[in-house]
């Protein structure tokens, strides 16, 4: 009799094994909000994204939004803005055409102030993009809502063309420790170091999907780019972090080695060829033996990154400034220090502009002043690092940045809670 009973001991424990995703683990990981504080917009709005009511489409300045609860992430997506709270709740505002605010929006002007998504559990990690929004919660699951499109239109989210305009659980049986988007597509790490992708695969910043199928899956159809699979690295690579730019990914490893895919027309991939790269490329230029690259994201055609010293660097394309490297400079190939900021904690990239968020808690911004994102008050383009300033700003300390197509983000808590 003993003998069966931890038999079925074993068994149980087994089932708690397979089952942690829903259970057991609770997933952390560096990149996760610690710090919670206030909301900040600045740009253009006119569909809502800045938060503040039907009324205010744009800022010159940053603008205090009014969130019942104190913040821990940002996430300018596209045109709409996700903002997870400390206790775990996620709320949104902004364009809601394709579903991405995860909420029903029927009543007039109902997008246009921050609202809560309903979901069940606490939610550790947001990121979005131009018409989709993902949540990670605490125990490594991912749910998503809104959709993806490529040059034609919308291509669905779970399922082919289909939208959801309410958040649905992503159907992958690794437990997630990160997520993060770009315009079209999402990228998952898992607790295991794999790294899986879904969205769009056009410009190759799936990493899994060979060109010929990249259109709409080819013969495949859309639910190979749709369904969440795992991208192929040759020999056993061990991924712990993952960010996007616009049309492509960045991946490390366990080992510091960084990889690329995806679109890199302007060599903001830091490839040699403006080739797009349909599999990961192990990425020589970021094999500076004495740097770890802590921090990377990727506006439409230019990628900033961090190393762990707190040097902000920049490549890409150079138009408007965005590059950061002052006037009549050409793309680079290679990461190219920004000078004139202090030492940074985090970088963030909107389509065509850049901000280094320093250590000590403020904000520089740089690159295209059309839609009002750089916080100067005026629409000039800025070739080197310009730090913000504002009511808003005085006497707090920035937290994080994060810029979408028009509008841009900041984190900020008051200096006198440090």
């Amino acid at each position: 009799m003993p003998a069966k009973k931890t038999a079925t001991k074993r068994k149980s424990e087994a089932i708690v094994e397979d089952d942690r995703g829903s259970k057991k683990v609770k997933v952390s990981h560096r990149s996760h909000g610690k710090e919670a504080g206030q909301v900040l917009v600045l740009g253009q709005g006119d569909v809502g994204q800045l938060g503040l009511g039907e009324d205010i489409i744009e800022r010159k300045k940053p603008a205090l939004v009014s969130l019942p609860e104190k913040i821990v992430q940002v996430i300018a997506g596209g045109m709409h803005t996700v903002c997870l709270s400390e206790t775990g709740h996620v709320y949104t505002f902004g364009c809601n055409d394709e579903g991405a605010l995860g909420r029903d929006t029927t009543e007039e002007g109902s997008e246009t102030v921050p609202a809560k998504v309903t979901l069940e559990e606490k939610v550790i990690q947001v990121s979005a993009g131009d018409s989709h929004t993902a949540a990670l919660t605490e125990d490594g699951t991912v749910y998503i809502w809104g959709s993806f499109r490529d040059n034609n239109g919308v291509i669905g989210l779970l399922e082919p063309m289909k939208a959801a305009p309410v958040p649905v659980k992503l159907p992958i049986t690794e437990s997630v420790v990160k997520i993060a988007s770009g315009n079209d597509h999402l990228v998952l790490v898992t607790l295991e170091g794999n790294l899986y992708t879904s969205g769009s695969a056009e410009q190759g910043q799936l990493g899994r999907v060979p060109e010929h199928f990249s259109n709409r899956g080819g013969r495949k159809g859309l639910s190979r780019l749709l369904v969440p699979q795992m991208v192929k690295v040759k020999g056993k690579v061990h991924f712990v972090d993952a960010f996007c730019g616009a049309y492509f990914t960045f991946a490390v490893s366990e080992e510091g080695h960084v990889y690329g895919f995806g679109l890199s027309n302007y060599h903001q991939l830091g490839t040699k060829s403006t080739k797009m790269c349909f599999v990961p490329v192990k990425l020589t230029c970021f094999k500076n033996s004495t740097t770890s690259w802590v921090d990377f994201s990727g506006g439409q055609h230019h990628t900033l990154c961090l190393d762990a010293a707190g040097q902000v660097y920049s490549l890409g394309r150079a138009e408007y400034g965005r590059l950061g490297l002052g006037q009549g400079v050409e793309e680079k190939s290679e990461p190219t220090p920004v000078t004139g900021i202090e030492l940074a904690s985090r970088v963030a990239c909107g389509a065509s502009v850049s901000y280094a968020v320093t250590r000590e808690g403020a904000v520089y911004a740089w690159g295209m002043g059309t839609n009002l994102q750089l916080g100067t008050g005026e629409e000039e383009d800025e070739w080197s690092p310009v730090k913000m300033t504002g009511k808003q700003l005085e006497n707090r300390s920035v937290l994080m940045a994060s810029s979408g197509g028009q509008h841009t983000v900041l984190l900020v808590k008051d200096k006198q809670e440090s």
